[in-house]
């Protein structure tokens, strides 16, 4: 503020003016003065100690610590013998006999269409058997593309373990254990004279020697393990491991200290958990349906398969002896062979529901057949798990009902019949969104080119990136333990 000439050679007068300044000017002088202060110490904060939106703080690696990117996964794959995986194909196919478990009708038509043996990528068994667990095939087809050919792939392999997030084993373990099934079921779960047996020993010694392994214990090995049977004598072994399954069945025992042995609650192994563990869908047996082709469906409810079950899977009996003389339904006794495959081709294609009851474990390829046959799931089966939840919403395009209310006398069937038309149509319509996401099967021989993006390859892997956090800080805590200190598994929470 400017003081004039005749005020300032007046002391009084300009200590009075100075004073009514001081007051008038002093409270908001100060208060913008603290907003500029304030102001800049934000900008300087943000300038020097932000990091760009396009990172995060997690490693995706140990030895330097970089962060990951979020659109894809670095994948290493262990070096196994070409007789665990691809190898085991060719023995497959050059033994050719015949699986008694299946009709010779289809085993016949299987080896007719498969002449190339010795090839560098023979093709996965047709056998229903085994196909439905073909995940395995896959995912080592899809890390074996050339990286030029990988554009669509989220996971993006790495020539140094170092370099992974995850380090994939490729032992095809399905294959392994359903080959001793068909050929000496006997001895299986023995281990003397138990080829599959040995083949499992093998990838656990050369996989737990490795300095991969010692890295992390093994908590970022990834082994594929949707057969229930897979591995079954070395699971405590890779228990640490990341696990891809199917669902949880074959992991759990009956409670030991039931009276009788026939209690229904399950004590969880420790071996498997939904925070380290991935849900993976089985493969389809059945060809895709398209929406343009759906007729009207004659049939409320259809299911096809075994009546007698064991475990979880009893209520299949009990659902059998009430549904099996409704009227609009239809309750098939089969196998998977040629027959059963066009009977149930036909069934699914023509039925507005599909029964999806648990087996001897709480789910089956059924599941997927339905989808990919839009009809409509009904899943009795109270303890199921399922693949890509979080990413997929199956109250969109499936009925979940409870056992108990499945075993009401007339209960399901006139629940069925009050959905209505339209409502099965918009089921039918959120089908078709989520029937790819479901597809393994790239198109290409040997299962090795690129994959689709939106398949369920590519879906596995983005299940495992969300356990990347909670993987590497078990990791880091397991490390900072003094020597000759262990701590229990708790895996057993979901």
């Amino acid at each position: 503020m400017t003081i004039s000439h005749r005020e300032s050679s007046n002391p009084k007068m300009a200590m009075r003016n100075n004073v009514t300044v001081s007051r008038l000017c002093s409270i908001p002088a100060l208060f913008i003065l603290i907003l500029t202060l304030l102001s800049l110490s934000l900008l300087v904060s943000v300038f020097f100690f932000t990091k760009p939106t396009t990172t995060t703080t997690t490693s995706s690696r140990f030895h330097t610590a970089p962060s990951f990117s979020q659109d894809s996964i670095k994948v290493f794959v262990a070096d196994l013998p070409r007789s665990l995986n691809y190898g085991l194909l060719n023995q497959y196919w050059s033994e050719s006999l015949p699986d008694s478990r299946i009709g010779t009708d289809l085993e016949s038509r299987i080896s007719m269409t498969h002449l190339a043996k010795t090839s560098e990528f023979p093709p996965y068994p047709e056998n229903p058997l085994i196909k439905q667990y073909s995940a395995e095939y896959w995912i080592l087809g899809d890390l074996m593309t050339p990286q030029e050919k990988r554009n669509g792939s989220f996971a993006r392999r790495v020539l140094d373990y170092r370099d992974a997030d995850v380090v994939f084993v490729p032992f095809f373990a399905t294959l392994s254990a359903e080959m001793q099934l068909s050929r000496e079921k006997g001895v299986f779960r023995k281990k003397a004279g138990n080829e599959d047996y040995k083949r499992q020993r093998e990838v656990l010694d050369l996989i737990k020697n490795s300095e991969a392994w010692k890295r992390s214990g093994g908590k970022d090995h990834v082994f594929v393990l949707t057969d229930p049977v897979a591995m079954w004598h070395v699971r405590e072994e890779i228990a640490p491991a990341i696990l891809l399954v199917v669902d949880f069945g074959g992991w759990y025992r009956l409670d030991s200290k039931s009276s009788n042995g026939s209690s229904p609650d399950k004590i969880h192994h420790t071996h498997v958990s939904l925070l380290k563990d991935v849900i993976v869908p089985y493969t389809h047996l059945l060809p895709r349906f398209h929406l343009p082709e759906n007729q009207k469906r004659h049939t409320l409810l259809y299911f096809k398969g075994a009546k007698h079950r064991h475990r979880g899977g009893i209520v299949r009996e009990q659902l059998w002896d009430l549904l099996v003389n409704e009227p609009g339904v239809i309750m098939e006794e089969g196998f998977p062979n040629a027959t059963g495959k066009e009977q149930s081709i036909k069934g699914m294609r023509t039925s507005a529901f599909c029964l999806h009851p648990a087996g001897d474990t709480p789910t089956s390829c059924r599941l997927f057949d339905a989808i990919q046959s839009l009809c409509i799931p009904i899943i009795v089966s109270d303890n199921i798990e399922l693949p890509f939840e979080g990413m997929v919403d199956y109250l969109e395009f499936s009925v979940f009902v409870s056992v108990s209310d499945a075993l009401r006398p007339n209960w399901l069937v006139s629940h069925l019949r009050s959905i209505s038309e339209e409502r099965r149509n918009e089921f039918r319509q959120n089908i078709v969104k989520i029937q790819p996401i479901f597809e393994y099967d790239n198109g290409h021989p040997g299962g090795v080119g690129p994959i689709p993006p939106d398949g369920a390859v590519n879906h596995i892997w983005r299940k495992v990136h969300q356990k990347l956090p909670m993987i590497k800080e078990a990791i880091v805590r397991e490390r900072r333990k003094p020597p000759g200190v262990s701590i229990p598994l708790r895996c057993h929470c979901t």
